[in-house]
């Protein structure tokens, strides 16, 4: 039921998110993507499944080195805007924890940041390998820890000082779960992968204004905007002042670029 609960909170999120997703993050999460493409063995000619595709960043750029990509995400509006962004790209509605696709349908299966959002991301993490052909690789992104990923620390400590973390939502997976490499790579052994490899990816997020970061978690997150959006409005004020006041030593002239990181990691199916 716990899981019932966090899938619809996700989902429901999404379909609101999903038309500011790419102006509050997509500029720091699409950094991934050459990376990411590199682990899961794209090539011409590959068979990819971009797994939680929003609006299709993956897709895009694997069928641009020569991949046949399909997207696959369960918010209607972000697969309606992929499609708008992505003409000639096959961008489908559905569920990472239940693929309809047949047994090795693809050589490669990336998920950007999908297995944040997912309920349970184990059985996602077993449905990309069940989707896979022999040999096939899945890569997956997280964001790194809040201490390495600064723009998390600077919100997360602005709430915890300021406001309060329990507020009532549904519970789901932790958060930062995939963020440490020995969980990453058990889990994907867990799920049946081989050859798990883990690496951390340095990211900058640049912002045009100290009050971008705030905006970002406000309109283009779902678990962060709840837990914004829960607070008192004087708590919320207060937090808001700090998460600008945290974003200023990060100033470069008329921009802001605040350190990021995520944690790639993936496995082949055997």
């Amino acid at each position: 039921m716990q899981s019932d609960a966090f899938h619809t909170f996700e989902q429901i999120g999404w379909q609101r998110a999903a038309e500011r997703y790419g102006d509050a993050f997509g500029g720091v999460t699409r950094q991934t993507i050459p990376s990411l493409l590199q682990a899961a063995g794209v090539k011409a000619g590959t068979r990819l499944l971009d797994v939680a595709s929003g609006p299709g960043y993956v897709a895009a750029a694997a069928a641009a080195a020569g991949a046949t990509a399909v997207g696959v995400d369960f918010s209607s509006q972000m697969v309606a805007l992929a499609a708008r962004l992505n003409p000639g790209i096959r961008f489908e509605e559905g569920d990472a924890e239940s693929l309809a696709f047949p047994d090795g349908s693809f050589d490669a299966v990336a998920i950007n940041f999908g297995v944040l959002h997912l309920a349970r991301p184990d059985v996602a993490l077993a449905e990309a390998r069940r989707v896979l052909v022999a040999g096939g690789r899945c890569a997956l992104t997280v964001w790194a820890k809040p201490e390495v990923s600064v723009g998390f620390g600077i919100v997360l400590r602005a709430i915890e000082t300021h406001g309060r973390m329990d507020v009532p939502l549904p519970e789901g997976p932790p958060f930062f779960r995939f963020s440490d490499p020995d969980e990453a790579a058990r889990s994907l052994v867990a799920a049946g992968f081989a050859e798990p490899r883990v690496e951390q990816i340095p990211l900058v997020w640049r912002l045009d204004s100290a009050a971008a970061l705030y905006d970002a978690f406000v309109e283009g997150a779902v678990r962060t905007a709840a837990l914004l959006k829960a607070q008192t409005p004087a708590a919320l004020a207060a937090i808001r002042r700090a998460i600008a006041d945290g974003v200023e030593p990060y100033r470069r002239g008329q921009t802001f670029e605040i350190p990021m990181a995520a944690v790639l990691s993936s496995g082949t199916r055997g």
